[in-house]
């Protein structure tokens, strides 16, 4: 495993990567060196996917602030 990897493009690269990190570990044919790499690759993985889904939430109260509005079946602004 590299520790010097870049970051991920974007979410799904970073999920798809921490599979494959796990997946890796949980074989359980790695040297303690590799393992140690793999974990610490894994937990940067994780906080940059953590951050992608705060990130992703706050966006979302935002647009339910200032455009969302539920939905009433039959409102005059349902569409229908």
């Amino acid at each position: 495993m590299n520790t010097n990897a870049s970051p991920p493009k974007d979410f799904e690269s970073a999920l798809a990567e921490l599979e494959a990190v796990v997946a890796a570990m949980e074989g359980g044919q790695m040297a303690l060196a590799d393992s140690l790499a793999a974990y610490q690759r894994g937990a940067e993985l994780v906080a940059y996917c953590q951050a992608a889904l705060k990130d992703a939430q706050q966006q979302i109260e935002i647009l339910e602030k200032g455009v969302l509005k539920p939905f009433v079946p039959g409102s005059p602004d349902d569409g229908v």
